[in-house]
Parts: structure tokens; sequence; C-alpha cells
């Protein structure tokens, strides 16, 4: 089976799918002058496009591993959650407080999907 990288960058790839599933990498908002909803928002966007590029959609997710800078922000990240996910077709799905790669980060989303 052969591994197609959608979205191939310099550090890691954005995109692929490897027989049937869609793995999404870590993403990030592009504004960060937003607050948790925000930039989840902006992330979710981001992962629409992604998942139609692999021929997926949020109905086939299968998993969202979800870090926040503040865990304290999870009531913020989930009332964009709320409004965006199928609730038919709900992932597993795991939530922690982390470290991101600066403070005007506050949240990275990545999802694993089914295609088809």
């Amino acid at each position: 089976m052969t591994i197609e990288r959608l979205e191939n960058g310099q550090r890691f790839c954005r995109v692929l799918r490897y027989n049937g599933t869609v793995y999404v990498s870590g993403l990030t908002a592009d504004d960060l002058s937003g607050d948790t909803t925000a930039q989840t928002k902006q992330i979710f966007a981001k992962i629409d496009a992604l998942l139609a590029k692999a021929g997926s959609d949020k109905s086939k997710l299968l998993s969202a591993q979800i870090w926040l800078r503040d865990i304290a922000d999870f009531d913020m990240m989930n009332t964009a959650w709320d409004a965006w996910i199928d609730r038919s077709a709900m992932p597993v799905r795991a939530t922690v407080e982390a470290r991101l790669a600066g403070d005007q980060y506050r949240v990275e989303i990545m999802v694993t999907a089914a295609v088809g």
C-alpha cells in the first residue's frame, strides 16, 4: 500500500492518506490574536479543508487530540467544538494541558479520519 503525502513540508507532512485513513497533523490558528474559542474555530476550518482534500470530512472522524495552553480554557474550546462536531459521528477524543510553541498559541488539534 502506498502512503499518499498530500501536503508534505520541510519538517512534517500536514495531511496524509494511508490504507483508508487520513492523518492530519497538529494544527494551530493563523491569527493568534483571538481567544481559545476563536483559535479553535480557525483550526476547525483548516481541518475541514484538509479532510476534504484527502476525500474525507468531519463525519468520518475517528479520533481527536487536543492540547490547550491552559486547561482553564476547556469550556472555551468546547464552545467551538460543540458548534462544529457532527453529533451523530462523535470521535474518540483526549484533551490535555500542554506547553505549546509560544504563549500566543492557545490550542493545537490533531485528528484522524476514515476515507470514503
